[in-house]
């Protein structure tokens, strides 16, 4: 189930490129998906894709020349692939193109200062999760106990969906810290 978002890409996205962050699960690939269905999407966690763009980064030009629609092109899951926002920082320079850059990991990318953040070539949007006007029949006791995660709040079994989620998050955080 598709829900309507309060966060309007194509309006955010007429003057500049952006990067979109937010956590796992709160639906950046589902609004880009919903909003910017014409433009070129390059999913980083398809793994060929990963795979060529991680060993040849200038690749990434030829490839989006090749779609219909290369005024704008959005590259889901960036910080799986931070040697690519050179490149992005390039065809935004010498081609114009504009980007949308997601990602669930702002603090990987910002923690590593060789990383290039674009400097005046992009600003910063976030989606959190869902708000009490993007939910039909909202009911606050609901929201409460379980929070606003799409999959969560949604789900039918939303206890087991809360647990899975929260678990993954501190499994994440164990093997940051390096105690796995």
């Amino acid at each position: 189930m598709f829900l309507n978002r309060v966060l309007n890409l194509d309006s955010l996205l007429k003057k500049k490129s952006f990067f979109l962050f937010g956590p796992r699960g709160t639906g950046k690939t589902s609004l880009i998906k919903h909003q910017l269905p014409e433009y070129p999407r390059f999913d980083l966690l398809r793994s060929e894709l990963y795979l060529r763009l991680n060993n040849h980064p200038h690749e990434l030009e030829a490839m989006i020349m090749k779609t219909d629609n290369p005024s704008l092109v959005i590259i889901d899951e960036i910080q799986k692939i931070p040697i690519l926002l050179n490149e992005v920082h390039r065809l935004i320079e010498e081609r114009g193109i504009r980007f949308l850059l997601t990602g669930s990991s702002a603090r990987k990318l910002k923690k590593d200062p060789d990383v290039n953040m674009l400097g005046g070539r992009a600003w910063e949007a976030n989606l959190f999760p869902l708000t009490s006007r993007e939910i039909p029949d909202f009911q606050l006791d609901r929201y409460l106990q379980y929070g606003g995660i799409p999959n969560v709040y949604l789900g039918e079994e939303p206890t087991e969906e809360l647990d899975a989620y929260a678990s993954m998050f501190l499994m994440g955080e164990i093997k940051a810290e390096g105690v796995v």
